[in-house]
């Protein structure tokens, strides 16, 4: 689109070009030519993101790699147009792991839902870029902590110290501490007088 070929003469910009020529019988023809040069199509550029795993659809082409890619088209006065492809892939998302621990009988909340066994549990999140995130819960549920129980007999005018208090009468004395991960742990004492 940006010169044409007209009786032996290369032209390269707009305008009317006349020329004479001579028909079978020696007379003058007079032949006009109105031409129009369209301006050179700059090169049009476009940026595209996708997700680690997923492809682009381009111009009736399929790209899964991050890259420059060209194609050539036509414009509506027929010249050739160029368009540039800059795909960028988003590197894979390793996935996150996270470690939690509850006692017996609690539960976990994790990504909206409740978790009170022993597992591995995964959930699909999406990151910044909106690509797909996988985190896995490793959740260990601590195992039952039975209650102690103790049984004792003093007699009368006696006392008897536990867990750092001192009993004079029969009865039933119960003491709940934190054990070495944090779980409540129950004693009972017996005490008879």
């Amino acid at each position: 689109c940006t010169s044409y070929e007209w009786n032996g003469t290369t032209y390269t910009e707009s305008g009317d070009y006349t020329i004479t020529l001579s028909t079978a019988s020696g007379c003058d023809s007079v032949v006009t030519l109105h031409l129009t040069v369209w301006p050179e199509v700059p090169t049009t550029e476009e940026s595209a993101t996708v997700c680690y795993g997923e492809t682009y659809e381009w111009n009736g082409q399929t790209y899964a790699a991050t890259g420059d890619y060209t194609a050539t088209l036509q414009n509506v006065h027929g010249c050739d147009s160029v368009v540039v492809l800059h795909l960028t892939v988003l590197p894979e998302v390793p996935a996150t792991e996270e470690l939690a621990t509850v006692c017996y009988g609690e539960t976990y909340e994790w990504n909206g839902q409740t978790y009170a066994a022993t597992g591995n549990y995964t959930a699909t999140l999406q990151n910044a870029h909106g690509c797909d995130s996988l985190v896995v819960l490793h959740l260990t549920v601590l195992p039952e902590v039975l209650m102690t129980e103790e049984t004792i007999v003093v007699c009368h005018g006696e006392t008897y110290t536990w867990e750092g208090q001192t009993y004079t009468e029969s009865g039933d004395y119960t003491v709940t501490y934190a054990d070495k991960n944090g779980c409540d742990s129950t004693l009972v004492l017996h005490l008879t007088v």
